[in-house]
């Protein structure tokens, strides 16, 4: 399996199923508006975690993928894909709505991508849907989502094998968000050697102590 961060909530994951055949999944490609650049993208499967510019750039992505962008359970070429409730903000969705959280499961590794999750602790009935996490994908730049300290308490909810933070200040973004050193410090790590893409197999998963994984955009 293959994860590649594109800016801001933008995710492409190339995962291999039998016979030599792949799918290609994008999640919330975003309008360049907010100043940063999209490669050229194709899905076989397109998420969107909730209506916003900088998320639901739908024109982005070739190929015709299959859309969700509703709650809900699917299955496409091996790959199931569970869409859950949640809100975007800590006030029952009243200030800035609700947003989907995915969980994506293929090559027996499972992955929860939270979309821009702004209620400072998950329900029982979310935790229960979003399961054993091996790769959590989480916002942690504030102002519009969770911010570094409330991602922290979010990540002991879940308690996933591998984080890999998003949504974060980045050079050229026009959003104004926090920057990823404050997560790093408040989660006890200097800094971490960024990587072009996470190359993955269940086997490579970490057996006890969770691992932060930071990607290029």
């Amino acid at each position: 399996m293959q994860i590649i961060w594109h800016g801001h909530s933008c995710f492409q994951i190339i995962s291999s199923l039998v016979k030599g055949e792949k799918i290609q999944i994008v999640i919330d490609p975003f309008d360049e508006k907010i100043g940063l650049k999209l490669p050229l993208l194709e899905a076989d499967v397109l998420l969107i975690t909730h209506n916003h510019y900088d998320h639901n750039n739908k024109k982005a992505v070739k190929g015709l993928p299959f859309l969700i962008n509703e709650p809900g359970e699917y299955e496409i070429k091996e790959t199931f894909i569970q869409g859950i409730p949640a809100f975007h903000d800590n006030f029952q969705g009243k200030e800035r709505g609700g947003i989907i959280i995915f969980t994506i499961e293929s090559e027996e590794i499972r992955i929860c991508h939270l979309g821009d999750l702004g209620q400072r602790e998950l329900t029982e009935e979310q935790l229960d849907k979003i399961g054993n996490v091996d790769i959590l994908m989480t916002p942690i730049g504030g102002i519009y989502t969770i911010s570094a300290k409330e991602a922290q308490k979010i990540i002991s909810q879940i308690e996933p094998k591998i984080l890999i933070p998003m949504h974060y200040s980045l050079p050229k973004l026009k959003i104004k968000l926090d920057e990823l050193s404050k997560f790093l410090k408040i989660m006890g790590q200097k800094s971490i050697e960024p990587q072009n893409k996470l190359l993955i197999k269940k086997k490579d998963l970490p057996a006890e102590e969770m691992k932060i994984i930071v990607l290029k955009p």
